[in-house]
This record gives structure tokens, sequence and C-alpha cells, in this order.
């Protein structure tokens, strides 16, 4: 579970840090889609804003284009089970108001039978 919580940690440590490359905004109903793109051109991570702040699942890619991170937030908080993704292992990290509630490792084949 150490493992898990370090994992989580360096994953959105960098979350919307400043980038070189422009993100793309996209007005989507209320809510505005924002995609970050790596320097090679693939997608880093994409999710929503509301009122300018986070609200919605927002999707998080390694430079290869391979998925991290899966979460989401609620009016810029940190909500319900996110999964974090990596060679060896799958973590489900429990948020309840951007405070870790809970962290349980799964095996890949769990979170191919959800989707």
């Amino acid at each position: 579970m150490k493992k898990c919580v370090i994992l989580v940690a360096m994953m959105f440590s960098g979350i919307l840090v400043a980038q070189e490359i422009n993100p793309e905004l996209e007005a989507v109903g209320n809510k505005v889609k924002a995609t970050y793109y790596y320097e090679n051109g693939n997608v880093q991570q994409e999710g929503f804003f509301k009122d300018g702040k986070l609200d919605g699942v927002w999707v998080s890619y390694d430079v290869k284009g391979n998925k991290v991170a899966v979460g989401e937030y609620t009016n810029g908080l940190k909500t319900g089970k996110w999964v974090f993704f990596n060679d060896k292992n799958l973590c489900e990290v429990a948020y309840e108001n951007s405070k870790i509630s809970s962290v349980k490792n799964l095996q890949k084949n769990a979170i191919a039978n959800r989707n």
C-alpha cells in the first residue's frame, strides 16, 4: 500500500504545472474541456473545468500515451474512486474532499472487467 500512495503522490504532484505547449480548450455545455500535451504531441492529461475549477473526470497519460490515472473532481476537490495504473500494479484510491479515505491494490484484470 505504501508503494501505491507514493505512486499517487508522484503522478499528481505535477498536475497542471506550467507547460511549454499551450493546452487545447473547448467549450462543452457549461464546462471547458482542457487537453494538455507533451512536447512529442501525445496527450498528457484531459479533463474539465467549471467556473474556473477542476470538475468532472480527468485522465492522465504517460509520454508514450498509456493511461496512468483516472479520477474525478467536484468543484475543485478530488472525489470518489481514482485508479492509478503502472506496469506492475493498479491502485484504487478513494477521496473525500481531496483527502484520501482508503487505498486498495488491485489486479489489472479486475479493472478491465469494470470498464
